[in-house]
Protein backbone atom coordinates (compact mmCIF):
# COMPACT_ATOMS: atom_id res chain seq x y z
CA UNK A 1 0.00 0.00 0.00
CA UNK A 2 1.83 3.39 -0.76
CA UNK A 3 1.81 5.92 2.07
CA UNK A 4 -0.14 9.02 0.84
CA UNK A 5 0.21 10.69 3.98
CA UNK A 6 2.51 10.69 7.13
CA UNK A 7 0.90 10.22 10.11
CA UNK A 8 1.73 13.72 11.40
CA UNK A 9 -0.84 14.78 8.40
CA UNK A 10 -3.45 11.98 9.04
CA UNK A 11 -6.49 13.27 11.30
CA UNK A 12 -6.41 9.46 12.46
CA UNK A 13 -4.07 11.55 15.33
CA UNK A 14 -6.48 14.57 16.09
CA UNK A 15 -8.56 14.85 18.84
CA UNK A 16 -6.42 12.64 21.57
CA UNK A 17 -7.46 13.59 24.81
CA UNK A 18 -4.83 14.54 27.76
CA UNK A 19 -5.11 11.69 30.59
CA UNK A 20 -5.25 13.20 33.96
CA UNK A 21 -2.84 12.33 36.24
CA UNK A 22 -0.71 10.68 33.28
CA UNK A 23 1.62 13.36 32.48
CA UNK A 24 3.02 12.95 28.69
CA UNK A 25 0.01 11.05 27.66
CA UNK A 26 -2.63 11.84 25.13
CA UNK A 27 -5.12 8.84 23.70
CA UNK A 28 -8.24 8.12 21.33
CA UNK A 29 -9.80 5.15 22.13
CA UNK A 30 -13.17 2.68 21.44
CA UNK A 31 -14.80 0.31 23.89
CA UNK A 32 -16.00 -3.12 22.79
CA UNK A 33 -19.26 -3.77 22.43
CA UNK A 34 -19.50 -7.33 21.67
CA UNK A 35 -18.10 -9.69 24.78
CA UNK A 36 -15.53 -11.04 22.67
CA UNK A 37 -14.46 -7.95 21.50
CA UNK A 38 -10.96 -6.43 21.72
CA UNK A 39 -10.29 -3.01 22.14
CA UNK A 40 -8.55 -0.19 20.26
CA UNK A 41 -6.65 2.43 21.44
CA UNK A 42 -4.19 5.20 19.46
CA UNK A 43 -1.86 6.03 22.05
CA UNK A 44 0.35 9.30 22.05
CA UNK A 45 3.33 10.08 24.46
CA UNK A 46 5.84 12.16 25.10
CA UNK A 47 9.18 11.68 24.85
CA UNK A 48 10.89 11.03 28.52
CA UNK A 49 7.31 9.99 29.97
CA UNK A 50 7.15 6.19 31.45
CA UNK A 51 4.75 4.06 32.82
CA UNK A 52 4.97 2.05 36.06
CA UNK A 53 5.24 -1.53 36.43
CA UNK A 54 1.31 -3.03 35.74
CA UNK A 55 -0.70 -6.11 34.08
CA UNK A 56 -3.29 -5.99 31.56
CA UNK A 57 -6.09 -8.81 32.16
CA UNK A 58 -6.16 -9.85 28.35
CA UNK A 59 -3.38 -10.56 25.58
CA UNK A 60 -1.89 -7.09 24.55
CA UNK A 61 -0.58 -6.00 20.77
CA UNK A 62 1.49 -2.51 20.22
CA UNK A 63 2.40 -1.00 17.36
CA UNK A 64 4.71 1.61 17.31
CA UNK A 65 3.72 3.75 14.18
CA UNK A 66 6.21 7.28 15.24
CA UNK A 67 9.12 6.71 17.72
CA UNK A 68 10.89 4.13 20.17
CA UNK A 69 9.82 2.63 23.64
CA UNK A 70 11.32 0.31 26.09
CA UNK A 71 9.45 -2.46 27.57
CA UNK A 72 10.71 -4.09 30.97
CA UNK A 73 9.23 -7.61 32.06
CA UNK A 74 9.38 -8.52 35.91
CA UNK A 75 8.56 -11.41 38.20
CA UNK A 76 7.51 -11.19 41.71
CA UNK A 77 9.58 -12.41 44.23
CA UNK A 78 10.15 -12.66 48.06
CA UNK A 79 11.99 -8.93 47.59
CA UNK A 80 9.12 -8.07 45.26
CA UNK A 81 9.26 -7.24 41.89
CA UNK A 82 12.64 -8.39 39.97
CA UNK A 83 13.84 -7.37 36.03
CA UNK A 84 12.94 -10.82 33.83
CA UNK A 85 15.67 -10.95 30.88
CA UNK A 86 16.70 -7.76 29.44
CA UNK A 87 14.44 -4.50 28.43
CA UNK A 88 13.01 -4.74 25.09
CA UNK A 89 12.91 -2.16 22.68
CA UNK A 90 10.73 -1.30 19.97
CA UNK A 91 10.97 1.28 17.25
CA UNK A 92 8.59 2.53 14.25
CA UNK A 93 7.07 -0.47 12.34
CA UNK A 94 7.92 -2.65 14.95
CA UNK A 95 5.59 -4.91 17.35
CA UNK A 96 5.12 -5.84 20.46
CA UNK A 97 3.10 -8.86 22.28
CA UNK A 98 2.33 -9.44 26.03
CA UNK A 99 0.47 -12.10 27.33
CA UNK A 100 -2.81 -10.93 29.87
CA UNK A 101 -1.27 -11.01 33.59
CA UNK A 102 2.35 -10.47 32.23
CA UNK A 103 3.93 -7.85 34.58
CA UNK A 104 5.66 -4.92 32.67
CA UNK A 105 6.89 -1.48 32.37
CA UNK A 106 7.10 1.35 29.31
CA UNK A 107 9.26 3.97 28.78
CA UNK A 108 9.43 6.31 26.46
CA UNK A 109 12.82 6.96 24.40
CA UNK A 110 11.39 8.86 21.85
CA UNK A 111 7.94 11.16 21.29
CA UNK A 112 5.75 7.86 20.21
CA UNK A 113 2.53 6.73 18.63
CA UNK A 114 0.94 3.65 18.90
CA UNK A 115 -1.95 1.83 17.68
CA UNK A 116 -2.83 -0.63 20.90
CA UNK A 117 -4.66 -3.53 21.27
CA UNK A 118 -6.13 -5.10 23.79
CA UNK A 119 -7.81 -8.44 23.56
CA UNK A 120 -10.81 -7.89 25.80
CA UNK A 121 -12.18 -4.90 27.41
CA UNK A 122 -8.93 -3.29 28.52
CA UNK A 123 -8.00 -3.35 32.33
CA UNK A 124 -4.86 -1.94 34.17
CA UNK A 125 -3.67 -3.49 37.02
CA UNK A 126 -1.05 -1.41 38.88
CA UNK A 127 1.85 -3.89 40.26
CA UNK A 128 3.48 -3.00 43.93
CA UNK A 129 7.40 -3.28 44.44
CA UNK A 130 6.46 -4.42 47.71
Amino acid sequence: MKNESSAQESTVWANLVAVPNVPGFAKKETSPTAPDGAHFILEQWDAGAAEPPHSHPGDDMTVVVEGSMAVQFYTKSGDGLVPDGPELALTKGETGYIKAGRIHDAKYTEACKLVYVHAEAFGFNLESDS
